[in-house]
């Protein structure tokens, strides 16, 4: 994929759900993945020429796993002109065997609070389609119901507006455009990557697109429609 089709896309996703306002400055979360740093390009890039001028903080958070580099992180950074923040946390510590739902509200948390500290008034999550599609199949499967993440949450708590510039993006398109540009993944230290309920879903939605091409393409198009008809039971 090339950076003006990541644009289109990603424009089209900022229009549709008013994602950006005048004077915004947002913090974009940088785990060091493809989809991070695709979503830093789309949005440093549109910061140049989209009418409604914002800025940008690009945050990590450290889980506290040994090893973990974020120098490929802070490289892309200074080339994009984007100040960059690694926030530190024990959060590795803290996870015993409750797994991947605790670290997942940790993170969010220790991401939301970096973002305040810089003077944030939005986060960016660098979500795309595959995910959002995913995470309608989870709640299904083991909720019993539709549900899905949306566009754009606001959270009164913190005064802080969260959104996902990059669900457009069918997953494919976002793993071209980090070969196309030798993008320097970062790896993921977390003992639990790839052996989640998510991985499974993934791999069976996998197999329904061979069976049928295009599946999740009209997935996205009855959550969007869904979104906009108040049919859904959005989740967090």
């Amino acid at each position: 994929m090339k950076l003006q089709k990541l644009y289109s896309y990603v424009r089209q996703a900022i229009d549709d759900y008013s994602m950006i306002d005048e004077g915004d400055k947002i913090a974009v979360g940088m785990s060091g993945g493809k989809d991070s740093f695709t979503l830093l390009y789309a949005l440093s890039g549109l910061r140049d020429f989209y009418p409604k001028k914002f800025e940008l903080e690009a945050i990590t958070v450290d889980l506290g796993y040994q090893g973990f580099d974020t120098e490929p992180i802070q490289r892309i950074c200074d080339e994009l002109k984007v100040d960059y923040h690694v926030e530190k946390t024990q959060i590795a510590d803290m996870l015993g065997d409750n797994g991947c739902s605790l670290c997942a509200r940790l993170r969010k948390g220790a991401f939301g609070e970096a973002a305040a500290k810089l003077s944030c008034n939005k986060m960016a999550y660098a979500h795309n389609m595959d995910d959002l599609v995913e995470t309608m199949m989870l709640s299904l499967i083991y909720e019993g119901r539709f549900s899905c993440f949306e566009p754009v949450t606001r959270y009164d708590d913190n005064c802080l507006t969260l959104i996902r510039p990059l669900i457009y993006v069918p997953a494919g398109r976002v793993k071209g455009f980090a070969a196309a540009n030798d993008l320097p993944i970062v790896k993921n230290p977390c003992p639990y990557d790839n052996d989640t309920e998510r991985t499974y879903v993934r791999e069976l939605l996998k197999n329904i697109e061979k069976h049928a091409p295009g599946t999740k393409k009209r997935m996205m198009t009855a959550v969007h429609n869904g979104l906009y008809a108040g049919k859904f039971c959005p989740g967090k």
